[in-house]
């Protein structure tokens, strides 16, 4: 089973400064029908203009992972962690028993793009961390290129849950299959581009949640950017 989630009917805000969109209820958006997926609970997309960025704020008991596809953000945290993350790096921080932490775009003219995704962990009081890595897009083109699982196997992020994420960008008429265990299911976040998941039509911005298949086929109708989150 697949049910999409259009870019259009998601929650959204324009605060000068930041332009977002929420598939799932966030902050001031609430709907009762779209509260997570499975242990995924936010994906936000995520604009911030130059310059600009969260000021400081605090987290407890969640997984972040911030995926940045256009500019750059800069993260500094109470944990004694700074740093700065092109186009194509991925940061996953464990908020834990408590982190304090900003974000902002360091840039003076390009616009940051984000995804911002947060997922349940497996336990709670857990000690806080941060992570990055860098993704070429060498190794997601044409591909489902891992970089967050619950081991770290491969230099991959690790995360304090049984979810593993996967980017990939695809040419036109390009195609991967992504074959799930039973019980397993996915979330597919389409960036840019288009995409048919199993004969289902994504545009960018839309989402597909996937349940009792066996394997999925995704195709690009155009150069297309998207992320796989497999969930138990």
């Amino acid at each position: 089973m697949i049910t999409v989630r259009k870019s259009e009917e998601r929650g959204k805000a324009d605060l000068g400064w930041l332009k977002t969109h929420h598939t799932f209820s966030f902050d001031s958006y609430y709907d009762p029908e779209h509260m997570g997926f499975r242990a995924l609970r936010v994906i936000n997309e995520d604009y911030v203009q130059p310059g600009k960025g969260f000021d400081t704020h605090h987290h407890s008991d969640m997984e972040i992972i911030s995926y940045v596809f256009q500019g750059s953000i800069e993260h500094r945290d109470n944990q004694g962690n700074g740093s700065i993350l092109e186009a194509g790096e991925v940061q996953h921080m464990t908020a834990g028993t408590g982190i304090t932490h900003s974000e902002h775009n360091p840039s003076s003219k390009e616009v940051l793009g984000f995804l911002q995704i947060w997922i349940e962990p497996n336990q709670k009081g857990l000690k806080p961390g941060y992570e990055n890595m860098a993704v070429a897009d060498e190794v997601k083109k044409g591909r489902l290129k891992l970089i967050v699982s619950p081991d770290g196997e491969s230099g991959t992020l690790k995360i304090h849950q049984d979810v593993r994420i996967y980017a990939s960008l695809l040419s036109p008429r390009e195609e991967v299959m992504h074959r799930m265990q039973a019980g397993r299911h996915a979330w597919i976040q389409l960036i840019r581009g288009s995409l048919d998941v199993a004969g289902h039509a994504l545009r960018a911005g839309d989402g597909a949640a996937v349940s009792d298949l066996k394997e999925v086929k995704i195709s690009a109708g155009k150069e297309s950017e998207f992320v796989l989150m497999d969930l138990g």
